[in-house]
């Protein structure tokens, strides 16, 4: 079976050096919030090109966390998209305040020239998702933000490295939200997440917050949250960490095959990429005519696929209210979109395969 994610491959590959590190960890005695933390916290602020870094529990507590430093409070609004994983509207939702969906663009990313209609006098900021691993048309979405006096915060949790025109996702917003699922580009071995900021002031709330809203132990001058990177999951990222750049350029050649082995076929749509941007390719999502169908298909001959997503945010019975809502083009995609395996222990014979079964599918669908 070829499989989206490899995890035993990953494994093997990181073996010595992550079980070397762990074991130094438990043998520390310090579990919680100490110099593996504060490695990461500098290395990731670097890796990013952002000032500084809090670690924390997971991409949706980063979310609220962000939200929270910048005073969203209930009864505010925040626009987003709806085509992302539920935990962009929960970050919103949980603290009381109210997603407001726009619809997308050709690249699955926010689009620009629907934000404005959305703005009202409670809106107070925009969270843009960069999907799939492509920087957003992030440069509009700020002279918006500017124009309206909105924070930006950067939905960054599948775009680990991609960057544009050599700048880093999580790099141009107030704050940018990772996460370190396993899934990621930059996975743990559990949950992780962090936010990144150039703001001192935002970075100090962040801190407070991610730990009960503490200043000093016991000192609490703000209500927090406990949502705390821990030692082992910051010592394994800043293991994985060193490796980034290698694995994204596999993930980058493992596109390309894709894209010179599927240009012809007609009846899909490969990724568009953006100009001066750098794909990090966390997920290749194409568009296919019938898709559930080729996704069957695929199964059968031994390959494993996902829908990123099937049911937009707004269609959710969780979010019952926003049923009335019309996102055309995020809705029209949901039927269409479908991730095939990128992750960057595949084999270039095994995407040869899988091109060759997408090939064979729609040849005896003519």
């Amino acid at each position: 079976m070829i499989l989206m994610n490899d995890f035993k491959k990953e494994y093997e590959y990181f073996e010595p050096q992550v079980t070397k590190i762990l074991r130094w960890v438990l043998a520390s005695g310090y579990y919680i919030l100490s110099k593996n933390v504060e490695e990461f916290e500098k290395e990731f602020a670097k890796y990013i090109g952002a000032k500084y870094c809090v670690g924390v529990g997971n991409g949706l507590e980063a979310l609220q966390i962000a939200l929270m430093s910048i005073d969203v409070k209930q009864g505010d609004e925040v626009i987003t998209v709806s085509n992302t994983a539920v935990a962009t509207a929960l970050a919103i939702s949980n603290i009381g305040a109210k997603p407001v969906f726009v619809d997308i663009d050709e690249y699955y990313h926010m689009d620009v020239s629907k934000i404005e209609e959305k703005i009202t006098k409670k809106t107070k900021a925009i969270i843009p998702v960069h999907l799939f691993g492509q920087i957003v048309d992030i440069d509009n979405i700020l002279k918006i933000a500017k124009k309206h006096n909105l924070k930006v915060i950067e939905d960054a949790c599948q775009a680990h490295g991609a960057s544009l025109d050599g700048k880093k996702a999580g790099s141009f917003g107030s704050l940018g939200c990772f996460s370190f699922y396993p899934t990621k580009n930059l996975g743990a071995y559990g949950d992780a997440g962090a936010i990144t900021t150039d703001s001192k002031t935002l970075y100090q709330k962040c801190l407070m917050l991610r730990n009960y809203g503490q200043k000093n132990r016991y000192e609490h001058h703000l209500k927090g949250m406990n949502s705390r990177l821990d030692e082992l999951q910051a010592a394994i990222l800043n293991t994985k960490l060193k490796k980034l750049n290698s694995l994204l350029s596999k993930r980058n050649k493992i596109a390309q095959t894709y894209i010179f082995n599927l240009k012809g076929v007609n009846q899909i749509i490969l990724p568009k990429i953006r100009k001066n941007n750098y794909h990090s390719f966390h997920l290749f999502v194409i568009l296919a005519e019938n898709r559930d169908k080729l996704q069957k298909y695929l199964k059968e001959k031994g390959t494993e696929t996902i829908i990123h997503y099937p049911i937009p945010i707004h269609k959710q019975v969780s979010f019952k209210e926003y049923a009335n809502v019309k996102l055309p083009v995020t809705e029209k995609l949901s039927k269409e979109i479908l991730s095939l395996p990128i992750n960057p222990f595949l084999e270039e014979r095994e995407v040869i395969e899988i091109c060759s079964a997408i090939k064979h599918f729609y040849q005896n669908e003519e």
